[in-house]
C-alpha cells in the first residue's frame, strides 16, 4: 500500500533528479558538494556586487567569469548526477576522476586565460586536448542531467559540422577541421561560451539564488497560505488557491516540476476532495504550475536571454511580458471557476461571519486603497530623502528600512506562526489579515528588487544583488527578533537561521547545476549553426515549408519548439528557438508586407517551448501532478492541454496585434481598453473552450463566443478591412516623418532591394524611434532632428536625387535586428492613417455578441427553473 509519506519521498526525488540531482550524497561527496556549492553562490554574489570595482581586487572580466561558471557547474553536476538512475547511492572512483577533468576543462578559458590571448586562433596541442575532451564531457553530463535527446541534439550538431561537404546541396556547406572546431567551441565565446552561458552568469544564477532564498526564508509558504486564506473558502477554493500561489511563485521561480510539487502536494488532494476529481486536480495544477514560467520577472530565466537576443531593456521586457501572463492566468482562474459551476461544487469551508455585498466591497476596497496608499508613502519618502540628503540618502534609506523590518517584525511576533502544511481531512479556513499581516517582512526584499529596477534603472542582476543581500540579513536575524519580541530565547534561533542561510546558497547553486549545464550545451548547437552557416539557410527553408504563409510558417514554429520541448529544458529550448526561428519569421513576415515585431517572435517560440512540460506523453510537470493524484498521467496531460488553449492561442494574437505586448500603448486610457478588452477576451474564450457561460453553451453560443473574444483581441483585423493601418508619404519626407514621431514611436518604410540569393524583394520594416532631450532639439530642424533620431536606432540615410538609400544599418542595433537592409531603396515612408477610426471601436459589437449570449442563456436557465 502506497503510503502519503512514500509519495511525498518519490515527489521529493522527482525534484531532485529534474533540479538538483537525484545522487544520495553524504560523508565526502556530501560535503565537497555542499562546499563546492556555497563556493559558487558566493562567488556569483562577488562578480555581481560592485565590490571588486571599489577595492580593485578580484575583477573577472565577461570570458573568465563564464569559464568559471561552467568548470563549477560541471564539476558539481558528476558530483549530483549519477551516470545512471540505479546509482545513487555511492560516488564511484571514476565520477570523481570525471568531476576533476569537467572542471578543469570547463574552466580552461580561466586557467589559460593570458596564454591563449597571446596566440589567438593558433590553438596548441594541448589546447585541442582540452577542448575535445571539454565537449565530451559536457556532453557526457547533459546527458546525466537533462537527458538524451539534448545530449543527441549536440551530437547531431557536431557531426553536421564534420559531414558538411557530403551533405545535399541544400544544407551542404565546407565543413571544419577538430582545430577549427575546438577554436570555435571551447576557446572563444562563439560556442559554448557565448550568449546563453553569459546570461547565466550575468542574471540567471543570481535570480535562482534570489528564489532559493526566499523559499528557504519561508516566503513562498506564506504566500500559499496568505492565497488559501482569501480564496480557500470559495466556490472551489483549492483549484484557485492553486492558480494564484502559482502565479505567485512564478514571480520568482525558474522549475514547472518544482511550482507543481510546492503547491500541489496540498491543492491536488483538496481539489479531489472538493469534487474536482484527480484528473482535472492534476491539471489545474499543472497549467497553473508551467504557466509560472511566463510570469515576469523571472520567466523561467528566459527575460535575462531576451536581453541579448532581443536587444531591448529588461524593464522593457517586463513591460510587454506582463499583460499577457496577468490575463493567462485571469482566464485559468475562470476556468476553474466555471468547472467548479458544471461540477455543482460547493464551497468546503465557511468563511466565518457572513457579510453583505457592500461590506465585502468596503473590506476589499479598503484594503487595497491602503495597500496603495503606503506603497505611494515609501516612494515619496524614498525620492525625498534622495532629493534631500544627497550623498547620506543611502545610509538614511537603509536606517528606515531597519526601522520598517523590525516594526513588522514585530506585528509578525503577535501572530502564531504560519503551519508548513494544509489539513487536508478537515480544512480551516485562517483568517485574512492576521495571515496577511504575519509575513509582510517578506515583501521588503521584493520591494528593493522593485525599486532599484524601476526607480534607480540599475542592471537587473545588480538589483537582484541588492535583494539578494535584504533575503540574506532576513534569513539570519527573522526568528531571534521574533523570539525576542516574544520573550523567547535567541541563540538557537541564530543558530538555525544562520543555517537556512547557509542552505538556502546551497539550493541556489545545485538549482543552477542543469541549467548553467543547458546554456553551455545550447551554446555548443548555436556554435555549430554560427560555424556551418545553417542559420543563412533557414529563411529559404522555412519559406519552402511555409509556402510564404506567415501563419502557416508560425503554427510550423509552434510545432518545433513542442516537439524540441519534449526532450529539452525550457532555456534550451528558447535559445536554440530564438537564434534559429526568430530572425526567420521577422524577415519572411516583413516580406508579406506584416510588421512583426522581433519580442512578439520570441514571446512565440517562450511560449510554446514552456508548453512542453504539459504536453503528454513526456510533460515533466504533468508526471509530478499525476504522482500526486494518482492518475492517469496521458489523461492528465491531455487535460491539462485543454486548460492551456488559452496560453496557445496569445501568442498568435500578440504577433499580429502586438498591441497586447503594450507595443504603441502611449496614454493611460489607452492601456486601461486595451487591459480591459484583452481581460474579457480571455475570459470569453476560456468560456468558449469549456462550452459553459452562464449554463452549457451550445455549439452556437461556443462559436458566437469565439468570435467576440476574436473581436476583443483582434479589433484591428477588423479595422484593417476598412481602412489601411497606414499611409505613404514620399521618401523626400523621410526625416520629417522621423522628427515628429512621438517618444518611442514607429517609424516604417517599404524597402526594394537583391538578397543573397539574388532576389528582388519587397520589405515592409519598422523599429522604433528613441526621444531626444529638450536641450538637444533646440535650434534643430525637422531634418537634423530626424537625422538624429534615426541614427541613434542605428540607421542611416543617403539621398541620390529623388530616392533615398539605406546608406548603413548599424551592426547589433534595433534597425538590424528587424531586418533592415544596407543599401536597399526606400520605396515609400509609411505614417499612421489619418482618417483610421481608432480599432477599440470594434469592442462594442464584441460587446454585444456576448450580451446576447448572456441574455440567451438567463432566458434558457429561468425557463428550466435554475434562477429566478
Amino acid at each position: 500500500m502506497v503510503t502519503d509519506a512514500d509519495k511525498i519521498a518519490e515527489l521529493e526525488k522527482l525534484v531532485a533528479d529534474v533540479d538538483r540531482g537525484g545522487r544520495k550524497v553524504g560523508g565526502l561527496t556530501g560535503g565537497v558538494l555542499a562546499v563546492g556549492a556555497l563556493l559558487w553562490s558566493l562567488f556569483q554574489l562577488w562578480i555581481a556586487s560592485p565590490i571588486p570595482f571599489d577595492l580593485n581586487i578580484g575583477i573577472f572580466n565577461d570570458t573568465e567569469s563564464r569559464a568559471i561558471h561552467l568548470g563549477l557547474a560541471m564539476f558539481l553536476g558528476y558530483l549530483a548526477y549519477p551516470m545512471f538512475k540505479n546509482q545513487s547511492e555511492k560516488m564511484p572512483i571514476y565520477d570523481w576522476i570525471l568531476a576533476i577533468l569537467a572542471g578543469l576543462c570547463g574552466a580552461y578559458l580561466f586557467l589559460f586565460y593570458k596564454e591563449l590571448s597571446l596566440r589567438p586562433g593558433i590553438p596548441t596541442t594541448l589546447d585541442i586536448v582540452a577542448g575535445v575532451a571539454g565537449i565530451l564531457l559536457l556532453l557526457e553530463i547533459t546527458r546525466r542531467s537533462l537527458g538524451l535527446p539534448m545530449t543527441i541534439l549536440g551530437l547531431v550538431s557536431l557531426a553536421y559540422i564534420f559531414l558538411g561537404p557530403y551533405l545535399p546541396d541544400v544544407i551542404s556547406h565546407r565543413g571544419a577541421s577538430v582545430e577549427r572546431l575546438v577554436s570555435h567551441m571551447w576557446l572563444t565565446t562563439e560556442g559554448t561560451y557565448g550568449v546563453a552561458l553569459g546570461v547565466s552568469v550575468s542574471y540567471i544564477f543570481i535570480f535562482v539564488l534570489l528564489g532559493s532564498l526566499l523559499d528557504r526564508c519561508g516566503a513562498g509558504n506564506y504566500m500559499m497560505q496568505v492565497s488559501f486564506a482569501m480564496l480557500g473558502h470559495l466556490r472551489g477554493g483549492p483549484a484557485k488557491v492553486a492558480v494564484v500561489s502559482s502565479a505567485v511563485n512564478g514571480l520568482v521561480s525558474a522549475s514547472s516540476v518544482a511550482n507543481v510539487v510546492t503547491g500541489g502536494i496540498f491543492t491536488i488532494p483538496l481539489m479531489k476532495k472538493s469534487g474536482y476529481g484527480g484528473i482535472r486536480a492534476g491539471a489545474i495544477e499543472t497549467a497553473s504550475s508551467v504557466n509560472g514560467q511566463i510570469m515576469p520577472p523571472v520567466m523561467g530565466a528566459a527575460a535575462f536571454l531576451m536581453i541579448e537576443y532581443v536587444g531591448i531593456p529588461y524593464t522593457e521586457i517586463i513591460r510587454n511580458a506582463i499583460l499577457p501572463a496577468s490575463i493567462s492566468y485571469i482566464a485559468l482562474f475562470y476556468i476553474v471557476h466555471l468547472e467548479a459551476l458544471k461540477l455543482g461544487i460547493q464551497p468546503m469551508m465557511s468563511a466565518g461571519v457572513p457579510k453583505t455585498l457592500i461590506q465585502k466591497i468596503a473590506g476589499w476596497g479598503m484594503g487595497i486603497s491602503g495597500t496603495l496608499l503606503v506603497m505611494a508613502a515609501l516612494y515619496y519618502i524614498g525620492i525625498g530623502v534622495q532629493a534631500f540628503a544627497g550623498d547620506t540618502a543611502i545610509w538614511i534609506l537603509l536606517a528606515l528600512l531597519l526601522v520598517l523590518y523590525i516594526a513588522l517584525l514585530k506585528i509578525s511576533a503577535k501572530y502564531p506562526d504560519l503551519p508548513t502544511d494544509i489539513n487536508i481531512t478537515n480544512p480551516i479556513k485562517p483568517e485574512v489579515w492576521p495571515t496577511v499581516r504575519s509575513g509582510l517582512y517578506f515583501l521588503i526584499p521584493i520591494g528593493i528588487l522593485v525599486w532599484c529596477l524601476s526607480v534607480e534603472m540599475l542592471s537587473a542582476g545588480l538589483s537582484a544583488f541588492y535583494s539578494v543581500l535584504a533575503l540574506l540579513f532576513l534569513l539570519v536575524t527573522q526568528r531571534p527578533i521574533i523570539a525576542w519580541f516574544r520573550g523567547q530565547s535567541l541563540a538557537p534561533e541564530f543558530k538555525r537561521g544562520f543555517g537556512e542561510m547557509i542552505q538556502g546558497l546551497e539550493e541556489g547553486a545545485r538549482n543552477m547545476i542543469g541549467i548553467a549545464i543547458a546554456c553551455g550545451t545550447a551554446g555548443l548547437i548555436v556554435g555549430a549553426i554560427t560555424l556551418t552557416g545553417l542559420g543563412l539557410r533557414m529563411t529559404a527553408f522555412v519559406e519552402f515549408i511555409s509556402m510564404g504563409n506567415v501563419l502557416v510558417m508560425l503554427f510550423f514554429t509552434a510545432a518545433v519548439c513542442l516537439v524540441l520541448g519534449l526532450g529539452m529544458p525550457t532555456t534550451a529550448n528558447y535559445i536554440l528557438m530564438a537564434t534559429l526561428m526568430a530572425p526567420v519569421v521577422v524577415e519572411l513576415g516583413a516580406q508579406s508586407g506584416l510588421i512583426i515585431p522581433l519580442i512578439a517572435v520570441h514571446f512565440f517560440v517562450f511560449y510554446f517551448g514552456i508548453m512542453a512540460d504539459i504536453t503528454p506523453p513526456v510533460g515533466l510537470a504533468t508526471f509530478a501532478a499525476a504522482a500526486i493524484s494518482g492518475e492517469d498521467p496521458l489523461k492528465t496531460g491531455i487535460q491539462g492541454v485543454t486548460y492551456a488553449l488559452r496560453t496557445a492561442v496569445l501568442p498568435f494574437i500578440f504577433v499580429f496585434n502586438p498591441i497586447l505586448l503594450l507595443i504603441g500603448v502611449n496614454t493611460w486610457w489607452h492601456l486601461i481598453a486595451v487591459v480591459f478588452g484583452a481581460t474579457v477576451a480571455s475570459m470569453v474564450f476560456a468560456a468558449a473552450s469549456l462550452r459553459w457561460f452562464r449554463t452549457k453553451c451550445t455549439w452556437v453560443e461556443a462559436l458566437v463566443l469565439l468570435v467576440a473574444s476574436f473581436m476583443l483581441f483582434r479589433p484591428d483585423w477588423y479595422m484593417n478591412r476598412m481602412y489601411p493601418e497606414y499611409v505613404p508619404r514620399p521618401v523626400t519626407e523621410l526625416y520629417a516623418v522621423a522628427a515628429h514621431l512621438p517618444e518611442d514611436g514607429r517609424f516604417v518604410a517599404e524597402i526594394k532591394g537583391m538578397n543573397l540569393e539574388g532576389r528582388d524583394l519587397t520589405k515592409l520594416v519598422a523599429v522604433n524611434l528613441p526621444a531626444l532631450a529638450e536641450e538637444a532639439i533646440q535650434g534643430k530642424t525637422d531634418e537634423q532632428i530626424g537625422k538624429e533620431r534615426l541614427r541613434l536606432a542605428g540607421l542611416t540615410f543617403m539621398k541620390l536625387g529623388d530616392m533615398v538609400q539605406v546608406a548603413n544599418v548599424r551592426f547589433g542595433s534595433q534597425a538590424a535586428r528587424a531586418s533592415w537592409e544596407q543599401g536597399w531603396d526606400v520605396a515609400d515612408v509609411m505614417v499612421p492613417n489619418p482618417d483610421r477610426p481608432s480599432d477599440e471601436w470594434i469592442f462594442i459589437p464584441g460587446f454585444i455578441l456576448i450580451g446576447a449570449v448572456w441574455l440567451i442563456q438567463g432566458r434558457r436557465m429561468r425557463r428550466k427553473g435554475e434562477i429566478n
